[in-house]
């Protein structure tokens, strides 16, 4: 059915985006024009949000900054440091949750060629998500701390991310949303400059996709609508 607001809307157009959108993990070394990085973030500004609260902010990095953070982020992790992230993370997955987690890293694994005896190559992989995949910016979603305690906060940043990494997409640029590369939350705050005012909730890695980076082909397996819905009240 067409509304007033969905009257020319481009079905096809945001079809091929959600479903062609996937996790890009090797990246191309070219700068992506701080012009286009805001076009894309005023698309992901009109995600939903809880009584229209709008919680999130956004700290784009790159360039020399965005080295130190790789760096330290790196080094600390690498030394053993405990790590500081400020959302709550999950900490181990079991059952079927457990098994996805399995299934896409045997995915990455095989387009990368990486044995499973092969300890150097997979050391070499969890460097590559603490280096935030070498992405040439790095987009550090945070939130307001007034908000910090509840759950509204954080779920909102997840609707806002998903419309930045499909904006993203629709203008050709690739994003993994990537929890490795803000372990280490004060060296994140520290050469970001991020305000003691806000929480870490998250970082995008974004960047000119590179077309020979095997890994980049993965197209993860997803629950089918039977498996995820449930529908009540319908007449069959």
């Amino acid at each position: 059915m067409t509304t007033d607001a969905t009257a020319g809307f481009d079905v096809a157009s945001f079809d091929a985006v959600v479903m062609g959108r996937r996790s890009i993990r090797g990246f191309r070394p070219e700068p992506v024009p701080k012009a286009l990085i805001r076009e894309i973030l005023a698309l992901a500004l009109r995600a939903p949000s809880s009584l229209n609260t709008q919680p999130w902010n956004f700290t784009v990095v790159t360039g020399a900054p965005l080295d130190r953070i790789r760096a330290g982020n790196t080094e600390r992790n690498l030394a053993g440091v405990p790590s500081s992230r400020e959302f709550r993370a999950q900490e181990d997955y079991a059952g079927v949750h457990r098994e996805r987690q399995v299934g896409i890293a045997k995915q990455l694994f095989g387009a990368m060629g990486i044995e499973r005896h092969d300890q150097a190559a997979r050391r070499d992989w969890v460097l590559r998500g603490f280096r935030q995949f070498d992405a040439p910016v790095s987009i550090v979603v945070t939130y307001d701390r007034a908000v910090h305690g509840g759950d509204i906060g954080p779920f909102d940043c997840g609707a806002v991310t998903n419309a930045l990494v499909n904006a993203a997409w629709s203008r050709g640029l690739g994003c993994v949303i990537n929890s490795q590369g803000i372990m280490q939350s004060p060296v994140v705050r520290e050469h970001a400059g991020i305000a003691d005012d806000q929480v870490i909730m998250i970082c995008v890695a974004m960047g000119w996709p590179d077309d020979d980076f095997p890994a980049n082909a993965v197209v993860s397996q997803r629950k089918s609508v039977d498996e995820a819905a449930v529908f009540v009240g319908f007449d069959d």
